[in-house]
């Protein structure tokens, strides 16, 4: 099966419902809204005038407002819908992002710039058969002292779920929605793969870097699973048997 070209056509069709959703929001977004989290704008701090690669950008809204941070923005995704879309808006907007459409890892292979800071967060990995392969895009791509960082969904929630929590070697292959509020009820076909943080931590190693900090928390900025409830302040958290599940996680990594 040719993954790449089943998971983009389901991207391609996700991104026209996300552009129109509330969950997006693009409006507000429009008339100056951030759409970064708490998370990562404590992780990866000031980026005034610094160059930052943003893996898997989707429509670029997060890739934008590092920009409106004062950062000199590339954004990367697999789906061309969406990346004309992340165009529109960077041209209304009147920033200078550069958006790219390709795999992360044919562009790691294609790509000849370094970057002071490279992010990816929030349902990313799941699309990647090899994390090896994904850890050496991001050590190529940075610079000698440049950063890395990653926030993601945690993979217990996946676990509770029925996945695998382990990796197995094979993929998930489901027909699936996607979780905002206009979803039409059609699905496509999807394929996934599964990671623990071991592999994912033991990857960026692997690919030269050295790790800072890991940190997990037990509320998601998104009400996106199963079973969640808003606690204010805080965002959504899940119990499970009376007990807090981690829901997501961060890494910071750094080039020597």
């Amino acid at each position: 099966m040719d993954y790449l070209s089943v998971n983009k056509q389901a991207w391609d069709k996700r991104t026209q419902i996300h552009v129109e959703s509330e969950f997006y929001d693009v409006e507000s977004f429009i008339q100056g809204k951030c759409s970064l989290n708490p998370i990562e704008l404590e992780q990866v701090g000031n980026v005034q005038g610094k160059s930052l690669l943003h893996l898997q950008c989707h429509f670029g809204q997060d890739s934008l407002s590092w920009a409106r941070r004062g950062a000199l923005v590339t954004g990367v995704d697999l789906s061309s819908h969406a990346i004309e879309q992340a165009n529109l808006l960077n041209q209304s907007l009147g920033l200078n992002v550069d958006f790219i459409q390709s795999d992360v890892v044919q562009f790691g292979h294609g790509n000849r710039q370094q970057f002071d800071i490279v992010f990816t967060s929030y349902g990313v990995l799941c699309w990647l058969p090899d994390l090896q392969d994904w850890a050496q895009t991001v050590s190529s791509t940075l610079k000698s002292g440049g950063e890395f960082h990653l926030v993601e969904f945690h993979t217990v929630n996946d676990l509770l779920s029925g996945y695998s929590y382990f990796p197995t070697g094979q993929p998930d292959i489901e027909e699936e929605g996607t979780n905002t509020e206009n979803c039409d009820g059609s699905k496509s076909t999807t394929v996934t793969w599964s990671h623990s943080i071991s592999e994912v931590i033991s990857a960026l190693i692997a690919a030269g870097l050295t790790i800072e900090s890991f940190s997990e928390y037990p509320f998601s900025p998104y009400n996106c699973f199963d079973g969640l409830e808003f606690v204010p302040n805080l965002g959504y958290q899940m119990l499970y048997k009376g007990q807090q599940v981690p829901l997501v996680y961060s890494i910071k990594a750094r080039k020597i």
